[in-house]
This record gives structure tokens, C-alpha cells and sequence, in this order.
């Protein structure tokens, strides 16, 4: 989810960087499934790309679908 919502707000990963304070290689394996966000990281992705609730509902949604399959 990060990397497509990143990506529709055209911000690289750098500056992502710079908006969060979050390494790049942590917002790499984060984008990557290799981990999962601590919960004030994901309030600071969240922030730097100005997420809507109800995107990060309908991704938590299509998450939890997932994980029933």
C-alpha cells in the first residue's frame, strides 16, 4: 500500500525520507512486506502523505481480506 500511495503522490522514496525521519531502507522494507511499520512510523507516513481516513480504512479492510484467504 505504501509504495502505490507514495508513488500516486509522486514522492520518491528520499523524500519520504526526508518528510518521516524514517531511514530509507526501513521505508523500502516496509513498501516491500519485509516489515511492518511501528505505529508511529505509520503515523508519520500517514502524515507525510496526507492519507485520508478512509484510504487507510479501505486498505485495512483489503488487508484483513487478505489475511481470511
Amino acid at each position: 500500500m505504501l509504495k502505490e500511495y507514495r508513488l500516486r503522490k509522486n514522492i520518491s522514496q528520499e523524500k519520504l525520507e526526508s518528510l518521516t525521519n524514517l531511514d530509507r531502507k526501513t521505508i523500502f522494507r516496509i513498501e516491500n512486506d519485509i516489515n511492518v511499520p511501528l505505529l508511529d512510523n505509520f503515523a508519520k507516513i500517514v502524515t507525510a502523505l496526507e492519507l485520508t481516513d478512509e484510504e487507510i480504512v479501505k486498505e485495512v479492510k483489503k488487508t484483513i481480506k487478505k489475511d481470511k484467504n
